[in-house]
């Protein structure tokens, strides 16, 4: 079993999340997409809006068999991606992870938690996104980890890649962000 994480807030969730869900589906030959919404986010200043509330909007945007919608970084209580990886390759010693992320996270990817730990524990799949593409390309991470890089041409076989490896492909991008529907007021937090 092949699954990719896709983790984060998602506060909201929205079309973006699902184009980039069924693109990561296709390029790294996944079985499954687990959209794991964070209790929050270290990096962020602000709390997201409350849990039960983000689930309901995610379920609302996604509804694809292979993609499950899934609070467990809050029941297993880890605080950081690192730790989350850690406990469920122990919980599910059969499966292959895959964290999912875009490349505007690859460019802050070396400020995270352990962010080395999570390079050498799972592959990485990398989603071009507006306005990051190159500076994704050129993060330090990016960098650091050149010689792992699998071209986007061999991104199907990321999954059973021995690690670290990661692959960065292009996409159809979406403009959306949950950062401007939030600016925009059309995410009323209950």
């Amino acid at each position: 079993m092949r699954i990719g994480i896709l983790g984060g807030s998602f506060d909201p969730a929205h079309r973006g999340h699902a184009l980039i869900t069924r693109e990561a589906l296709r390029h790294f030959d996944l079985d499954q997409v687990w959209w794991m919404i964070s209790p929050g986010n270290p990096l962020k200043r602000e709390g997201p809006a409350p849990m039960a509330q983000r689930i309901a909007q995610a379920q609302q945007i996604m509804r694809d068999p292979r993609v499950a919608i899934t609070d467990i970084e809050a029941r297993l209580g880890t605080r950081f991606t690192a730790d989350t990886l850690a406990h469920l390759q122990a919980l599910y010693p059969g499966v292959r992870f895959v964290w999912l992320m875009g490349a505007d996270n690859l460019v802050q990817f070396d400020k995270w938690d352990h962010w080395r730990d999570i390079m050498e524990r799972v592959p990485i799949g990398v989603l071009a996104r507006p306005g990051w593409r190159m500076r994704g390309r050129k993060a330090r991470a990016a960098r650091i980890y050149a010689q792992a890089e699998l071209p986007a041409r061999f991104s199907h076989a990321l999954a059973n890649a021995q690690t670290p490896a990661w692959s960065f492909v292009n996409i159809p991008m979406s403009p959306l962000s949950s950062s401007a529907i939030r600016a925009q007021g059309d995410w009323p937090r209950r």
